[in-house]
């Protein structure tokens, strides 16, 4: 009866120590991140490579491991100057798992390496492991949604270049947004 027990409270110490330490996890990532992702896009039969990237984690004030944001990544020489992403994210054992809302598709952090002021490791995106080095740059601003891109929270304008030409202003809109890939070419 002791060794049952004593298995018992074992397990329970384990199970309280990875919650409590995903919410460690959770709590240093809130913020705002920026950084080199090595992220490209895929468009119109060309690649485009971020010049660097922002993420932002707000943790959801009823769950403490997992929350929303944005990911924004920043081109040059792009027909766009950005591509941004509300996202979904939840740690659950030490690992980081981020969903893209708007393209339906996610990425594992794993193997990296967190602290109140940077943030680097290896996102894993199918078979394909791509390095990223990012600093915190401030915590979250809950009154300016429109610098990410967005006018609200259900907007369907994921990017867009704004221009001017001989006298009148013109925004330029792509018919389909830029594939997301991290570290190769999409097929």
């Amino acid at each position: 009866m002791k060794k049952l027990y004593t298995l018992m409270l074992t397990a329970l110490m384990a199970l309280t120590f990875t919650a409590c330490e995903d919410e460690y996890i959770a709590d240093t990532l809130e913020g705002t991140w920026s950084g080199t992702m090595f992220v490209s896009t895929y468009y119109d039969g060309r690649d485009y490579y971020a010049t660097h990237s922002e993420i932002t984690f707000s943790i959801d004030p009823f769950r403490f491991t997992k929350g929303s944001g944005y990911w924004v990544d920043y081109y040059s020489g792009a027909p766009w100057d950005y591509v941004a992403n509300h996202i979904s994210w939840r740690v659950d054992n030490g690992n980081i798992y981020v969903h893209f809302r708007e393209d339906d598709t996610s990425v594992v952090i794993a193997d990296y390496h967190l602290s109140d002021s940077r943030f680097s490791g290896y996102i894993a995106d199918g078979d394909n492991d791509v390095y990223f080095n990012l600093v915190h740059t401030s915590s979250p601003n809950w009154d300016n949604y429109r610098h990410w891109g967005y006018d609200d929270w259900c907007d369907d304008y994921y990017y867009s270049r704004q221009t001017r030409g001989e006298g009148n202003d013109s925004a330029i809109t792509m018919p389909d947004k830029p594939v997301r890939q991290f570290g190769k070419k999409a097929e």
